[in-house]
């Protein structure tokens, strides 16, 4: 699969899971947009990384969660590359507490970044690829989004609203040749994980009842991710591709 001259989007593709698509498109050619928030340091050596690989690198500061600067995101996108053939909605923030312990902005903060940052970047994204041959989206989600996890209130309904506007999105932006589908993940050791109080608890119980008998892995969210932007996956639209070794099935 080449994707040689085609140009990609990477929120929070600085590091983590982000990061290793990131590396999997530019193995493949892919120009690449880096969006980060915090971090200027990791994400240029990110970007140093890919281009070793003979690709392009955009670096681009924002904070996904205000649409203003998913506004100006793109349109400094429009100017470098002039064009956006893969969005890959991957940057995801949120309070780690029970749902009695939640404030006004711990929902906003997480709901911004985790949700409402797909349908803003989806509008900007398909403006740009219409202007092309269509393209794809997927986005990162999480079980969290079905099962309850202690203390991931904000993110698991966040992400459920995720999913559900990849549905609505992939039926919308099908008549554009624009996919929309996401990915979400069991259980994966990233550094979001170190936020997590009953961490190691989490990770041991994970590994103990999946049937294939390990976690989760980055590389495992990729190959899906990959997938889902390839030719083979044209008939796949507005679904959760679920990646968790077959834990959910358990539960």
């Amino acid at each position: 699969m080449s994707m040689k001259g085609k140009v990609a989007l990477v929120t929070g593709g600085s590091r983590g899971i982000g990061k290793v698509i990131a590396h999997r498109l530019a193995d493949q050619g892919c120009d690449l947009a880096i969006n980060y928030f915090r971090n200027r340091k990791k994400a240029e050596e990110t970007a140093a990384e890919l281009e070793q690989k003979g690709v392009r690198v955009q670096l681009i500061r924002a904070n996904v969660g205000d649409v203003d600067k998913i506004k100006q995101m793109f349109q400094e996108i429009e100017e470098h590359y002039g064009r956006l053939d893969i969005m890959i909605n991957n940057a995801a923030s949120g309070v780690l507490r029970p749902a009695m312990e939640l404030e006004e902005n711990h929902w906003d903060w997480t709901m911004n970044i985790n949700s409402k940052a797909l349908l803003f970047c989806a509008q900007e994204a398909a403006r740009l690829m219409e202007k092309g041959d269509g393209g794809k989206i997927v986005s990162l989600s999480s079980l969290g989004s079905q099962r309850v996890i202690p203390n991931y209130t904000t993110v698991g309904v966040s992400k459920a609203a995720l999913e559900s506007l990849t549905r609505y999105l992939a039926v919308e932006l099908a008549p554009k040749n624009i996919s929309v589908n996401a990915v979400s993940g069991g259980v994966v050791d990233t550094d979001a994980l170190t936020h997590f109080p009953n961490r190691d608890e989490l990770l041991e119980d994970s590994k103990r009842r999946t049937p294939a008998g390990r976690l989760v892995e980055k590389e495992d969210l990729a190959d899906a991710v990959m997938f889902l932007v390839s030719e083979q996956a044209f008939m796949i639209r507005g679904q959760t591709i679920i990646v968790d070794g077959g834990l959910s099935l358990l539960t």
